[in-house]
């Protein structure tokens, strides 16, 4: 099994590096993960949202340059659907099957996700209705993923 994490920005924070790298190395026995990052636009903390609008189109063109047209991909947005753990481990699950083994995950920028990539995702999910700093959003997924994993397989992981 295959996951790739496409993402806008470079995380610089050691505590959520290190975090990352936990999860990394907890996934390893059930899948093989990757990560991609891409460079986020600059944009002015005065920005008009047609610039705003011109940064997500220019942060999705470098993020679909890493997808195939029959990639499997659930984009992360904050207006869509949230999950429960088991129910996300369902939906890992149902993913990995529909994606040949092989699902991309896209976390888009702090403005979020480029029109182009909304309309390539297969699937759209929200981690919560609460806001997170954008760098934390990886480390909380890799959790959810092997929560997903261990759910999956009936295994002993802390509720």
């Amino acid at each position: 099994m295959k996951i790739r994490l496409l993402t806008i920005g470079k995380i610089k924070e050691k505590y959520l590096q290190d975090g990352i790298a936990e999860y990394l190395k907890r996934l390893k026995p059930y899948a093989t993960v990757e990560i991609i990052e891409v460079m986020d636009e600059a944009v002015s903390e005065k920005a008009s949202p047609s610039e705003i609008e011109i940064a997500k189109q220019k942060e999705g063109q470098k993020l679909l340059k890493y997808l195939k047209d029959n990639d499997f991909i659930i984009n992360l947005d904050l207006n869509q659907k949230q999950y429960s753990s088991p129910e996300f481990a369902n939906l890992l699950s149902k993913s990995l099957q529909d994606g040949g083994a092989s699902v991309n995950f896209v976390i888009g920028g702090s403005y979020g996700l480029s029109n182009e990539l909304k309309n390539r995702a297969n699937l759209s999910i929200s981690l919560s209705n609460m806001t997170f700093l954008h760098q934390m959003t990886r480390l909380i997924l890799l959790e959810q993923l092997y929560r997903a994993f261990k759910i999956n397989r009936n295994e002993v992981y802390h509720k």
